[in-house]
């Protein structure tokens, strides 16, 4: 027993999350079978070292961690007991009440115990919690960019054709066939003016409305790929003899 406690001593605790915890800073044994049943572990600068019960506790000796069923902030609420060496029953009825470890059960100071070859099953409390990380990806809306609308001017050139008019002269010669109809009608000089008129183009320019064109802004569903490195934790057991499939029919 003294190479499990050995063991212990300094191993890092971490929760059932993952999470770490602190050190262990003290095994402490069970008055009547003589296992190790709690361990002191430090919890941080500003607070002292804390109880914790190895009932369904997996410690690993290669890797010096040992991990617990319950989670930081329980073993940070951990009520303070006085420990100097021994915890006393009325102290360790407090943090069974605490940790809600039923002390009726024989099985609550079951850490460190080997399975035998009558052993049906591992005790419930001696099962360890498998833990992955998992992606939980979601979405946020942000700014991407921004998008005006402008106005600007530009020339061109354009042509018309219009319809115009204007006058002309011509001779019209006419016969006499009375002359007695005819006044005046004396040899000499005459001279006669006639005002011609032509249509003139005038051109002006007016602004007329042809078109509204306005912003409007679409939402265009796409798909995006992310990827990141997730740990997930596997058991590997050792000294655990296979059981053949016809020895589990046969029991």
């Amino acid at each position: 027993m003294s190479d499990v406690m050995q063991s212990l001593m300094g191993s890092t605790v971490y929760d059932a999350d993952g999470e770490k915890i602190g050190d262990v800073t003290q095994v402490y044994l069970d008055d009547r079978t003589g296992a190790p049943s709690w361990v002191a572990t430090s919890t941080g600068m500003f607070h002292g070292d804390a109880l914790v019960p190895l009932a369904g506790a997996a410690h690993d000796p290669g890797k010096h961690t040992l991990g617990v069923p319950v989670s930081k902030e329980t073993v940070k609420a951990a009520p303070h007991v006085e420990h100097d060496g021994h915890i006393t029953p009325e102290g360790e009825q407090r943090l069974l009440a605490h940790y809600g470890i039923d002390p009726n059960r024989s099985s609550q100071t079951g850490f460190g115990r080997y399975r035998t070859e009558g052993d049906q099953r591992i005790p419930a409390d001696d099962s360890m919690v498998r833990s992955e990380e998992r992606l939980n990806v979601r979405t946020q809306s942000e700014e991407a960019g921004t998008a005006r609308l402008r106005k600007y001017v530009v020339t061109e050139d354009q042509s018309v054709t219009v319809p115009v008019q204007h006058e002309e002269v011509h001779i019209e010669r006419e016969p006499i066939t009375d002359p007695s109809a005819v006044r005046n009608a004396e040899i000499g000089e005459a001279e006669q003016e006639v005002t011609l008129h032509e249509d003139r183009v005038v051109v002006n320019k007016q602004a007329v409305p042809v078109e509204r064109v306005r912003l409007a802004v679409d939402e265009v569903e796409d798909e995006r790929t992310v990827s990141d490195t997730v740990r997930k934790e596997k058991f590997e057991a050792e000294g655990v003899e296979p059981r053949h499939r016809d020895d589990e029919r046969r029991r």
